[in-house]
């Protein structure tokens, strides 16, 4: 069964840190183009960063450059956004997805897998 299985959401307090997994079963994440969108209450859902699956490089949203970091590991065929120095303006429902296309697109539409969804409050 092809599917995007999400995991390590959770309350944060401004400053923390936290690390969400997206791990692929059914399909070789490698082969794929990662991406990392997120969907704030009352917002429309934002792409905030993506990772070439042809010469591995990333785009990152303004709004999360320099705290923000995507990963891969292929062996766990699983992979990870690091997001550190959190503000309460990060709170959202966070989504992995995979677009077959090589490079790195945040345009929701080229996306095929989504995973389910993990949120992330950021509060005191």
């Amino acid at each position: 069964q092809v599917q995007l299985v999400q995991s390590g959401g959770g309350l944060v307090q401004p400053g923390g840190s936290l690390r969400l997994s997206c791990s692929a079963s059914g399909f070789p994440l490698n082969d794929y183009a990662i991406g990392w969108f997120r969907q704030a209450p009352g917002k429309e859902r934002e792409g905030i960063s993506c990772f070439a699956s042809n010469d591995g490089s990333t785009y990152y949203a303004d709004s999360v450059r320099g705290r923000f970091t995507m990963s891969r590991d292929s062996a766990k065929n699983t992979a990870y956004l690091q997001m550190d120095s959190l503000k309460p303006e990060d709170t959202a429902v966070y989504y992995c997805a995979t677009d077959p296309q090589p490079g790195c697109t945040v345009g929701a539409e080229w996306y095929d897998y989504w995973g389910q969804g993990t949120q992330v409050p950021v509060s005191s």
